[in-house]
């Protein structure tokens, strides 16, 4: 069915459920996993660096290619083949661009429960997504996730 799945990764419990249904399908289907994450710029962290540089930006770098280094090992380890990308930006333009790249005929995405007014500032990554997606694209819900 699907010979090349995309998953977004963040080590969040959101994106450990996106991995684990991923996983599963890509080992039903025996399927080719491109594990990506991506760092977000952020205003804030852009205006602060502006006024007073730091490492912040490179430590968030490294440490988010540590999570993926170490969890594609782990899926190496399970049998499944894996590779990974890391990419810095907005994550639905990202997610969207490396889809097309690799030609994933499925992304992987984790859903995050967000306040209306927190949608509103950051927008949600998964309805953007649906404009820049050239493929089929699942969303993975926790079944801990809280009852609306």
């Amino acid at each position: 069915m699907y010979r090349t799945i995309l998953l977004a990764y963040d080590g969040s419990r959101q994106g450990r459920e996106a991995l684990q249904q991923g996983t599963e399908l890509a080992s039903l289907c025996q399927a080719r996993i491109y594990l990506l994450a991506v760092v977000a710029h952020q205003l804030g962290v852009a205006l602060a660096e502006a006024a007073a540089p730091s490492d912040l930006p490179e430590r968030e770098y490294q440490e988010v290619h540590r999570l993926l280094t170490e969890t594609a090992k782990t899926l190496r380890a399970s049998g499944l083949l894996v590779e990974t990308r890391l990419a810095v930006g907005n994550p639905s333009e990202e997610i969207g661009r490396t889809a097309r790249e690799v030609g994933a005929e499925l992304i992987v995405v984790g859903h995050r429960e967000q306040t209306a007014l927190a949608r509103w500032w950051r927008g949600s990554t998964g309805a953007s997504l649906l404009a820049h997606a050239p493929c089929s694209l699942l969303v993975a819900v926790s079944d801990t996730a809280p009852a609306r």
